[in-house]
């Protein structure tokens, strides 16, 4: 089974790499966005990785990895009316978005920022990168994710 690589975003102040190292196994959810969705739901697997990024914080940066260890399901949080998102048009018979769980899988040791990324050739056309990239679940390349861990493992060095 081939595995498949993606890029999560989620502002530090609403869920961090530090909470995910805390929880162990999170459930993604809150995910509003069609396009978004329809990732959660019909393309990443479990056993697809995934890269942790911080958005709406300075730094931006990707923060770490994670590894998905369930695949699409109803994000019942939708149909939730005390949950931060709820969505009356959802409910458990017809549900309208999806989410995944996620375990943390390495830390990096220092955090790459949106501008360390942007000065690796080999990341030009990374979706991250691209003007006006809000999507909050991006499909990352195989040669996107490899550049991404040679770049942590020199800034380790």
């Amino acid at each position: 089974m081939v595995h498949r690589y993606w890029l999560f975003k989620s502002e530090p102040s609403a869920y961090s790499y530090d909470d995910l190292v805390r929880d162990g196994i999170a459930e993604w959810d809150g995910v509003r966005n069609f396009q978004a969705r329809n990732l959660l739901r019909d393309e990443i697997k479990e056993g697809d990785e995934v890269l942790f990024y911080h958005s709406t914080v300075k730094p931006m940066a990707v923060i770490g990895t994670a590894v998905v260890v369930r695949s699409g399901y109803p994000d019942y949080t939708a149909w939730d009316q005390n949950s931060d998102h709820p969505d009356p048009k959802s409910s458990p018979d017809s549900p309208v978005w999806y989410m995944v769980d996620i375990q943390s899988q390495k830390r990096f040791q220092e955090p790459l920022t949106l501008d360390m990324l942007r000065r690796v050739v080999d990341l030009k056309d990374m979706m991250l990168l691209r003007k006006g990239s809000r999507l909050s679940v991006q499909p990352v390349t195989k040669e996107e994710w490899d550049a991404v861990h040679r770049l942590a493992h020199q800034v380790d060095s």
